[in-house]
């Protein structure tokens, strides 16, 4: 124990904290929009569930990954469709494609839906078209692939497991306190709920952008340089994926938010007007 206790771990430990509070955002969004689905009687206990099995399922997949690196790593095929699809795929490639896809299909169908309903104020006493088991479920399992490109960054950082698994378990506390908060601004300010969809549909445009390195970056944690790696990016058309920056996600998302608080507050300006002409008239 004495031997975890020095100025080192203790850095790494702030910066995983760090890392998993700015990778753990759009988690926490689609964590409280699909909760949403579940009965409204169960939803609190449904987040609260989903988090705290998540968290414990992250923490054995980061023991197993520590212990599993060079193998989950390696390219286990590799694509060699010249001019269509050439590249390497790992298992990383294979969770960033599936997560990519099940979100930007998800972000889709919600949209889709509530464009559909005609009585908003009936979609939200309705929203029980899922069970609570249902929903626990899909949370773990959102949960896992948004959370592996943060365990191999994690890994980058340190493979102190118990410094690792801390960052981990205090991320996991920190969701189980915002998660009921979120979810309740989002139900009182519904306009808020399309906007985190297409946040959503973000997210599954990086997460897919990911998968075009993750059999690079899998080999370069092994050793191999750079310049003998970069032959594994998936290429589409011979046209290279390049995965979306950090920087330039959070500066999207802060663009379409401060979007959507100038349009709410002018056509509340143009709802008043529109209220005091018809008084005058």
């Amino acid at each position: 124990m004495a031997e975890l206790l020095t100025l080192e771990n203790a850095t790494n430990l702030i910066m995983l904290c760090f890392l998993q509070a700015v990778l753990g955002f759009d988690n926490l969004l689609y964590i409280s929009i699909e909760s949403q689905r579940a009965p409204v009687a169960q939803q609190k206990n449904v987040r609260t569930w989903g988090i705290i099995i998540a968290v414990a399922l992250r923490v054995i997949l980061l023991f197993t990954m520590i212990q599993l690196l060079d193998a989950l790593s390696e390219p286990f095929y590799i694509l060699e469709w010249e001019g269509i699809l050439t590249g390497g795929v790992n298992f990383a490639t294979v969770v960033f494609i599936f997560g990519g896809i099940f979100i930007m299909y998800t972000a889709v169908k919600e949209i889709g839906h509530m464009l559909s309903m005609d009585d908003l104020s009936h979609d939200v006493e309705g929203k029980s078209a899922k069970s609570a088991t249902q929903v626990v479920m899909l949370i773990v399992l959102m949960n896992l692939i948004f959370s592996f490109d943060s365990v191999l960054s994690a890994i980058a950082i340190t493979d102190v497991f118990p410094i690792l698994a801390f960052a981990i378990i205090l991320s996991g506390l920190a969701m189980l306190v915002l998660a009921d908060g979120v979810t309740r601004f989002l139900e009182k300010n519904r306009m808020y709920e399309v906007l985190g969809l297409f946040i959503l549909l973000i997210v599954g445009v990086v997460l897919l952008g990911e998968a075009g390195q993750a059999a690079v970056h899998g080999v370069e944690s092994m050793g191999v340089p750079h310049e003998e790696a970069k032959d594994l990016a998936l290429r589409v058309f011979d046209r290279e994926i390049v995965p979306m920056s950090k920087s330039t996600f959070y500066f999207s998302v802060v663009v379409l938010v401060a979007v959507e608080i100038i349009q709410s507050g002018y056509r509340r300006k143009l709802d008043a007007e529109r209220t005091a002409l018809q008084k005058h008239s």
